[in-house]
């Protein structure tokens, strides 16, 4: 019996059309379909619990997206040839669903709830991540789970001063900026990307248009959900309610909260011991028999000093530092602080700090990428770690998780876009970012921090990058709102959108923006950006107090590079039957060695932090790479000595026959005694066979002639 399949178009712009359908697939999900847009496929399906765990006042909800290698005709590679656990590149795709669908779920919506996304088929024509919100979104749409959607993601780049939605890998190379955006049909929620220094005006252009094309997805999916019959949801009470006790502990405890808060204490500490004695007292005062549901005393004093908190800063204009609402934290940042590394840097801003290195090494070092869309290498990467004492507490270290792997990215694609080109740049680099302390925004000071260490290090960036992290507090109901600069952490947990800029005195080169404001003004938008325009200057003048530019030099210990090409055809000799060439000299000099074909061309590039090592590694090369000429003198060594006269290397790999005659000028009628295996000894090359390209050789002309005696009688 054939499935009922149920589907949907969304037709592009320039005539392109997304699938989505139902019923076919997966079907004891609570909701899955199956999304498609040329030959690549995403199967989405969509779970929730009914119930809600014991004491869960959260939303547990987990986003996986997977790429199958057989969606490509991979296999994969490792010991065990299967998918494993999911990589950076999965991992920061699950995260961008994650953001947009987690705001849209009810507040009091508490059961555990996954969502996977499945790329089965693949397109080399189609980037399949900005296909991966829709589908999650479509799952949820034909499930009677309760959710405030649809949603959708689209990706829109700007080439050649057009933007356009959805471009092709091919497209996407030339964008000089290029989002992925998420939203709803009121109101976007999610925004990360990356761009060639470009204005606020054109980062909000371009927002405006992907939330236009998500309207119309957004209207499909309602449409599918109508089409299957879910648009009554399941029925939840996934919390206690006791109303008694919230009118009183408001009555009791809000204007001690807002006391409390408008004492604008800096330290995150004391502040902290502060709202934390306030609720502790109030529990001491209820004794130990009390009607009250005693877990609800948690969530509404979250609920109420938030806010308390929240008012402060709407009615007062004030902040719970004391800063004013553009006013960044006190910063103070130093170079070459570990004498070692390459480049290091220590960025410090108000309670957040960063120590980061640069590395570089050479294409050897570069990183893999083995995945079932995208393979290759990168030379460039950031790793940002995040351990537990930088926030004072203490938990164990089990390696990067989600968070560590979307902060750093957001920080690479913030300073890769000031990198000298590839052809500029023969070195690998690693930049890491240990978090020492965090109140909020390390990744901004990853940014600072990681574009020090660049400068320190000796690399040529273009110009010096710096990021700050904003926020914002409104009230739909009033319209009032403030925009804040620099948020600390708990104005990151108060506020109703979290966005992150980064850019250069010229333009934004990445952000990442959580926004929860229903129908935001983009007037608000573009207010908040310029804001942060002046932040990120004001930071930038900063650290330009510590270092303004690139450093003349590399230090001693970083290894230097010598690059030169050689005929195509040469590479061969350089490298030696089975590498024995190439190995002897990187042995013998200490020197690193990388030959790569490139633009038909031999390109040899030799690292060494020794001068004397490099230049031994390049006369060595340059000797196995020059050509013989007719008439040049050089000194050889003798290989094997032969009846008829010697064989005699006298060029790197280069062996020619010094006949008998050409010894001396005096006739040998034996070799014996003559020459020795190993002996050095000048010649000359005197000719090329043209056939067989085999080289002789002339010792006597290079000896003095001996003049003629005349015969007398």
């Amino acid at each position: 019996m054939l499935p009922n399949v149920i589907s949907k178009t969304i037709t592009l712009e320039d005539g392109r059309e997304i699938i989505i359908e139902t019923g076919a697939l997966a079907k004891q999900a609570d909701g899955a379909v199956v999304v498609r847009m040329g030959n690549a496929m995403l199967l989405a399906t969509a779970m929730s619990k009914k119930e809600a765990g014991e004491g869960v006042d959260f939303l547990p909800m987990s986003v996986d997206y997977q790429e199958k290698f057989a969606a490509s005709g991979k296999i994969p590679g490792g010991f065990l040839k299967r998918e494993g656990r999911l990589s950076d590149y999965e991992i920061l795709i699950s995260r961008i669903v994650d953001r947009a669908i987690r705001p849209i779920f009810p507040d009091d919506y508490h059961a555990d709830t996954q969502i996977a996304i499945t790329l089965m088929s693949s397109d080399a024509d189609v980037l399949p991540d900005c296909l991966a919100g829709l589908a999650a979104s479509a799952a949820l749409a034909v499930s009677d789970i309760p959710f405030n959607g649809p949603i959708s993601e689209v990706r829109v780049a700007k080439i050649d001063g057009k933007l356009i939605i959805n471009p092709t890998p091919t497209q996407l190379a030339q964008a000089s900026l290029e989002f992925i955006v998420a939203g709803s049909e009121e109101y976007i929620l999610m925004v990360e990307g990356e761009a060639d220094e470009i204005s606020e005006d054109e980062m909000v252009e371009a927002m405006q248009l992907a939330h236009e094309e998500i309207k119309r997805h957004c209207q499909v999916q309602k449409e599918l959900t109508i089409a299957v019959g879910k648009e009554v949801k399941r029925e939840y009470n996934h919390e206690k309610s006791d109303p008694a006790l919230f009118e009183k502990m408001h009555a009791d405890l809000y204007q001690k909260c807002y006391d409390a808060v408008s004492k604008m204490i800096a330290n995150k500490s004391e502040r902290s011991e502060m709202i934390k004695a306030i609720k502790t007292e109030f529990v001491e005062s209820l004794g130990e028999e009390h009607e009250f549901e005693a877990s609800l005393i948690g969530p509404y004093f979250s609920k109420i000093h938030k806010e308390a908190a929240r008012n402060l800063t709407l009615n007062e204009k004030k902040r719970l530092d004391g800063r004013k609402l553009d006013e960044v934290r006190p910063i103070w940042s130093v170079v070459d602080y570990l004498p070692s590394a390459h480049g290091s840097a220590v960025f410090t801003r108000g309670e957040t700090q960063s120590v980061t290195t640069c590395t570089l090494g050479t294409k050897m070092d570069e990183q893999m990428v083995d995945g079932a869309v995208i393979s290759g290498y990168n030379k460039f990467f950031l790793h940002y770690n995040f351990p537990g004492f930088s926030t004072g507490e203490v938990k164990p270290n089990r390696g990067p998780g989600r968070r560590e792997v979307g902060h750093g990215n957001l920080a690479m694609r913030a300073l890769k876009k000031v990198l000298p080109a590839d052809d500029q740049n023969p070195y690998t680099i690693r930049i890491v970012s240990d978090i020492l302390e965090s109140n909020g925004s390390s990744s901004m000071a990853t940014v600072c921090a990681g574009s020090l260490a660049l400068m320190d290090a000796g690399i040529p960036i273009k110009s010096a990058v710096t990021g700050i992290a904003m926020g914002m507090i409104s009230d739909s109901k009033t319209g009032k709102y403030a925009i804040l600069s620099d948020i600390l952490g708990d104005e990151d947990h108060l506020g109703d959108m979290d966005f992150k800029v980064t850019g250069t005195e010229k333009g934004i080169t990445a952000c990442q923006m959580d926004l929860k404001v229903e129908g935001l003004d983009y007037n608000v938008l573009k207010e908040a950006l310029f804001q942060a325009k002046e932040g990120r200057l004001h930071i930038l003048k900063e650290i330009s107090k510590t270092l303004a530019a690139p450093k003349a030099d590399l230090k001693p210990h970083t290894p230097r590079s010598f690059i030169m090409t050689i005929p195509k055809e040469l590479i061969g000799a350089v490298i030696g039957p089975g590498g024995k060439v190439i190995q002897e000299i990187q042995k013998d000099t200490g020197a690193t060695i990388v030959i790569e074909e490139k633009d038909n061309m031999g390109k040899i590039n030799v690292f060494s932090s020794d001068e004397t090592s490099m230049n031994a590694a390049i006369s060595r090369i340059k000797g196995i790479v020059a050509q013989p000429e007719i008439g040049e003198t050089y000194t050889g060594k003798v290989k094997n000595i032969m009846p008829f006269g010697a064989f005699v290397e006298f060029m790197p790999g280069k062996d020619g026959l010094l006949h008998i005659s050409e010894i001396k000028w005096e006739r040998l009628e034996t070799m014996d005694g003559v020459l020795e295996a190993g002996e050095e000894i000048q010649v000359k090359l005197i000719d090329v066979d043209k056939k067989t390209g085999k080289f002789k050789l002339s010792r006597k002309v290079l000896l003095p002639k001996p003049e003629k005696t005349e015969n007398k009688d």
